[in-house]
């Protein structure tokens, strides 16, 4: 424990330069910024500020992806209380009761009590995140290539389940996604699959305009096609949080800190469910359930502190297993790789302070939602009022330019534009993007596991379901996939 603190403190002290300052300050209010304008997400935010921090430092374009990615989850809010639309999926949640404070006259109070919730979920997380990586990271050390295999497709298989309506399409999603991970030089004996010829698509689908073009390009066809109304801001008293909202409701911010970090934990969730637990959590315990939906302050709490909480959540599987615990997640992954930092069960033993690097980094973070919260809100929602024609051609040039500027070639803005188009058909038809994300992110993963099983056990798939945690984890698996199918089967037997 005293090493861990040790460790933390030395991050600290590593970061506490003007310059490291400066970046963690100006990202987190890039990710205000992104996370407040609807139809511009987290995950796009971040696969965009991948593209343009390819030259920096790998601990200064780490630092500004989840100053970002904790700004934009808590940007969100502030377009869900003031427009009553969620300017991120996550903030879906704080619609329900931040938009009735606002029209009860009470839009400052609310908007104070979504930075508390923010601040302190994050805070809450960041424990775990801090305490649990280093015990996660050692059992996950006892994991062999069985284990990995499972856990690969238990991510896949479980975002298809909890991030749609239908966990069919959320299963083809993620099977789409581990298919397009499979195109390119096949990586033991070289030889091309899915490629048809072309020499571009031999060298594979690089993940980062892969994911631009899913999560930027394809949001911006989503938000051309749902036209933005104009905008009539609701006038709003002091942004100030009061004490007593904080020591009133203590145990709800507790338990839904909890529940955020351990959504965040499950592979593929995301910080929407996270938020959408809380509250429901919140509601089913609380004394004054006849106010959620009226403007209640305990529902805006629960909903705010749950989403940011599940941001650190979703970080101890990336570190720990190199499974992605969002969409952002995967992207905030994806960037580490690319910056030569290996996540996985290792990481412990050969990088242990980049653990406590993380934790330190969401600190900076949190911090600077809070000074934004506090004392810029006022001048903050008039990137409100910014006309979409405006936004839209902007997002279009960063994200052709971010997926050229990554390895120079053309290729990859038609990946980008391919992604983008194919992402906007799949939402049209209700697929949900975070499995095939997901699929494209793991399917590396599955594919190394699976062949280095096959090879210890000499082709026999037996291990398989034989060692005690691959077992269990296939059983997981094998259960959910029944239980929804049966549930389906239900469900249309009743409708027919």
């Amino acid at each position: 424990m005293f090493d861990g603190l040790i460790l933390f403190g030395q991050s600290i002290a590593r970061f506490s330069t003007p310059e490291v300052i400066f970046y963690a300050l100006l990202s987190s209010l890039v990710g205000v910024i992104m996370g407040a304008l609807p139809g511009l997400t987290a995950t796009m935010a971040l696969a965009l500020m991948t593209t343009l921090t390819l030259k920096l430092q790998p601990s200064q374009a780490l630092l500004i992806l989840i100053c970002t990615y904790v700004g934009s989850i808590y940007g969100g809010s502030r377009s869900a209380i003031l427009l009553n639309i969620p300017g991120t999926p996550a903030s879906a949640a704080s619609c329900l009761d931040g938009y009735t404070l606002a029209r009860q006259g009470m839009a400052g109070r609310a908007m104070g009590i979504a930075t508390t919730g923010s601040v302190l979920g994050t805070l809450i997380g960041m424990f775990f995140l801090a305490g649990f990586t280093p015990i996660l990271g050692g059992m996950a050390l006892k994991f062999g290539a069985y284990e990995f295999f499972w856990l690969a497709l238990f991510g896949v298989i479980i975002a298809g389940t909890l991030t749609g309506d239908d966990p069919l399409k959320g299963w083809i999603a993620g099977i789409a996604g581990l298919f397009i991970a499979g195109i390119g030089q096949e990586p033991q004996y070289g030889y091309e699959r899915f490629a048809w010829g072309v020499r571009d698509l031999a060298g594979g689908i690089q993940l980062v305009p892969a994911l631009v073009g899913a999560f930027g390009f394809a949001e911006l066809l989503t938000s051309m096609r749902n036209r933005q109304l104009p905008v009539k801001i609701s006038a709003f008293d002091t942004v100030i949080p009061k004490l007593g909202d904080v020591t009133k409701y203590w145990r709800t911010i507790l338990r839904s800190g909890l529940i955020g970090t351990g959504v965040g934990i499950v592979p593929g969730v995301g910080e929407d469910v996270a938020a959408w637990s809380s509250y429901a959590a919140a509601k089913r315990t609380s004394k004054e359930k006849e106010m959620f939906g009226k403007g209640s302050v305990e529902g805006l709490m629960a909903a705010e502190t749950g989403d940011n909480a599940c941001v650190p959540g979703a970080m101890i599987p990336v570190l720990t297993l190199a499974i992605p615990g969002s969409a952002p997640a995967a992207v905030l992954m994806a960037a580490m790789i690319i910056h030569g930092v290996k996540p996985g069960p290792l990481i412990m033993v050969e990088n242990p302070s980049f653990v406590y690097d993380v934790v330190a980094m969401m600190l900076f973070a949190t911090i600077g939602i809070l000074i934004y919260g506090l004392v810029l809100t006022k001048a903050l929602v008039q990137v409100l009022r910014v006309p979409q024609h405006f936004i839209v051609p902007i997002i279009f040039v960063l994200c052709s330019v971010g997926s050229f500027a990554i390895a120079g070639r053309l290729f990859d803005v038609y990946v980008m534009l391919a992604f983008g188009l194919i992402g906007f058909f799949l939402r049209c038809f209700g697929y949900p993007m975070a499995p095939l994300v997901l699929g494209i992110v793991l399917g590396d993963l599955l594919e190394k596991n699976l062949r280095r099983a096959l090879l210890l056990s000499d082709g026999d798939l037996s291990p398989f379901f034989t060692r005690p945690i691959s077992a269990c984890v296939a059983a997981l698996i094998f259960g959910t996939i029944g239980f929804k199918l049966y549930s389906l089967y239900r469900k249309r037997k009743a409708a027919a």
